[in-house]
């Protein structure tokens, strides 16, 4: 053996260049085994934490300690009309038109009425009766018991009592004409706030679903099974897992705090909703849906009475042309003594007599010249006449294109629900297969989070729709009543 001009051993001292090659190789692998732990443990980031809630506010109130309110769709329909300011403006308009049928009808009937008078007249001094020449003493008393009856072409027809009874009618037809627009928007807002709670658990559970995920990542790259891209991928995942997390939160909030508005005369927030999405009553048949809408369309009751009432005034203005009749019956006393019988202060020579009797006056009123007044409101009727019938033919027009418009969209979003419920189905299967074949090394976090995603969407698409059903049948049932 010979040594080198240099210290240590020469190539030939590793017992041949490929035992030296191996044995330089091992020591590397030792080498870098000794520093993956410390590496890891600087680029591996530390177990996901759950972030804390977002704290957001809401109204005091006492009876926020109480336990929650359980309301039903029922139960908020019969709250909201107890508090809407135009549902009970329309009832009160009804209540209104009743009593002016009331008042037009009594006015059809004679009128009587109880008067007493006194007249105290200054005397001359010298005779009995006062300076006014209409009395016939210094003191008369009037005790009168007075029937009026007016006889007119419209008395005699009805055609106020007919014209009032017509505007009670679209009173009533207006008004539920409200209480169906009120009963969309309930419908509306209650299942806002059911879809808003069910998005929110759709949150949290694609929160851990994201976290999860997360903890698998990290675990496989500090045992060297993954690469820190899927870390990173999972990270970002799990940030817009909780940022949609507290948005949907946010979103429950504002719904709950709108439907409020419609339930309560104090905003109050302490009630919980009743999840009854698939319990959706089923659609009917076409034929009966347009059946229904002929015979219980409040916009065409509207239409139809607004008709009748511009007919009844053209009634009216024409029998303004007719002469009208006025009798008037007056009974009692009109003395000088508040007494049945007594002695005139004109006549002391004639003694006690009678002072009962009555007064009986009829007035026959016949329009001679009024400037073409009376056929100005004539004509002034027959144009709203017209411009009814215009608004009927119109109206009815428009109830049968919705009619065909809300059915419709009640049978898509019958068959959206059908069909997003399987696609939800089907999303859940895929998202549990992939993750299965993450944690066999064959997919890639980029399929995990897709599916994770693909998850959210389609159940928020579900949701989405048996809302949209609900509210369509709501819609559907402005027209036909409820079914």
């Amino acid at each position: 053996m010979g040594y080198s001009a240099k210290g240590g051993m020469s190539a030939s001292h590793c017992f041949g260049p490929k035992r030296c090659s191996i044995l330089l190789a091992l020591g590397f692998v030792v080498v870098l085994g000794s520093l993956l732990p410390r590496v890891a443990a600087q680029t591996v980031p530390p177990p996901a934490a759950q972030e804390p809630a977002i704290q957001l506010m809401q109204p005091p109130g006492p009876a926020q300690t109480a336990p929650p309110v359980t309301i039903t769709l029922q139960d908020a329909l019969q709250r909201a009309q107890k508090n809407d300011a135009d549902f009970l403006s329309a009832v009160s308009d009804v209540k209104s038109a009743h009593d002016d049928f009331i008042q037009a009808r009594a006015d059809r009937l004679p009128q009587a009425t109880y008067n007493m008078a006194y007249l105290n007249t200054k005397g001359n001094g010298r005779v009995s009766d006062g300076r006014f020449v209409t009395n016939d003493g210094v003191h008369i008393y009037q005790v009168w018991g007075v029937v009026k009856q007016e006889l007119s072409a419209n008395t005699l027809l009805g055609t106020g009592q007919h014209r009032a009874s017509a505007a009670e009618a679209v009173a009533n037809a207006k008004a539920e004409i409200a209480r169906r627009g009120l009963a969309v928007t309930v419908t509306k807002n209650f299942y806002d706030l059911v879809i808003s709670q069910r998005k929110y658990a759709t949150a949290q559970q694609t929160v851990d679903q994201a976290r999860r995920f997360l903890e698998i990542t990290q675990d496989q790259e500090r045992g060297g099974q993954g690469p820190h891209s899927d870390t990173v991928k999972a990270e970002i995942q799990y940030q817009q897992a909780q940022q949609a997390f507290d948005e949907a939160a946010l979103a429950m909030e504002n719904a709950r705090l709108n439907f409020a508005v419609l339930l309560f005369p104090t905003l109050n927030q302490n009630f919980t909703a009743v999840d009854d999405l698939e319990t959706a009553p089923a659609l009917p048949a076409f034929p009966e849906v347009q059946s229904r809408a002929a015979q219980q369309s409040p916009q065409l009751r509207v239409a139809m009475e607004s008709l009748r009432e511009s007919d009844l005034d053209v009634s009216a203005a024409k029998a303004a042309f007719y002469p009208a009749i006025t009798i008037e019956d007056d009974n009692g006393i009109q003395a000088n003594a508040f007494a049945l019988n007594s002695v005139r202060s004109a006549f002391p020579e004639a003694g006690v007599l009678p002072n009962l009797g009555y007064f009986l006056q009829i007035n026959m009123n016949v329009p001679v010249w009024d400037w073409g007044s009376l056929r100005s409101k004539y004509r002034q009727a027959h144009y709203k006449q017209d411009q009814a019938k215009i608004e009927l033919s119109q109206t009815q027009r428009e109830q049968l294109s919705a009619l065909y418009s809300a059915y419709n969209e009640a049978t898509v979003a019958r068959t959206a629900v059908d069909r997003l419920r399987s696609t939800a189905d089907l999303a859940a299967e895929s998202l549990r297969l992939v993750n299965l074949r993450f944690q066999g090394g064959a997919s890639t976090a980029l399929e995990v989070v897709d599916a994770e995603n693909t998850l959210t969407e389609t159940r928020n698409a579900y949701d989405d729709a048996l809302a949209r059903y609900r509210v369509a049948l709501a819609n559907l049932q402005q027209l036909t009543g409820t079914f």
